[in-house]
């Protein structure tokens, strides 16, 4: 069983400029097959977290021009990290505590992972739904 938050990340997530549009963003998602995106400031830190959901609530949903808006608009700001040393259970306390399903992954600084509660079920509960689901290759 994994112990540390580097065994069950994700590495490299991918990052936009808080300056994309959401449309861009939704195209990444799209080739990618992921379903969130980083929104990075000037020196390449975090300004937010973009995901499929936030751009059906806050973009579809509220409807706003997807090529007009911008991600930095309807990113999630208030974040928590985690680094890639710290143990999976502190991952785990942190999603609970704050109802997230994603953290990302900081070192000095940086951006080099994200983890999901999907990564921790295929990890830690594999027999579960939720590890199926994660696990499963993408239906296009």
């Amino acid at each position: 069983m994994a112990d540390r938050i580097r065994d069950v990340m994700t590495p490299n997530p991918q990052t936009l400029s808080a300056s994309a549009t959401v449309r861009e963003a939704a195209e990444a998602m799209r080739t990618n097959d992921i379903g969130d995106v980083i929104a990075s400031d000037d020196k390449g830190g975090i300004a937010g977290i973009v995901t499929d959901r936030d751009i059906v609530v806050r973009v579809v949903a509220e409807g706003r021009d997807p090529g007009a808006t911008r991600i930095e608009d309807i990113a999630s700001r208030d974040l928590t990290a985690v680094s890639p040393d710290d143990p999976v259970e502190r991952a785990i306390e942190l999603m609970r505590e704050r109802a997230v399903r994603r953290l990302p992954v900081v070192k000095r600084g940086k951006v080099v992972g994200i983890v999901s509660i999907g990564d921790l079920a295929v990890e830690r509960d594999p027999a579960s739904a939720l590890a199926d689901i994660s696990a499963a290759p993408p239906n296009l």
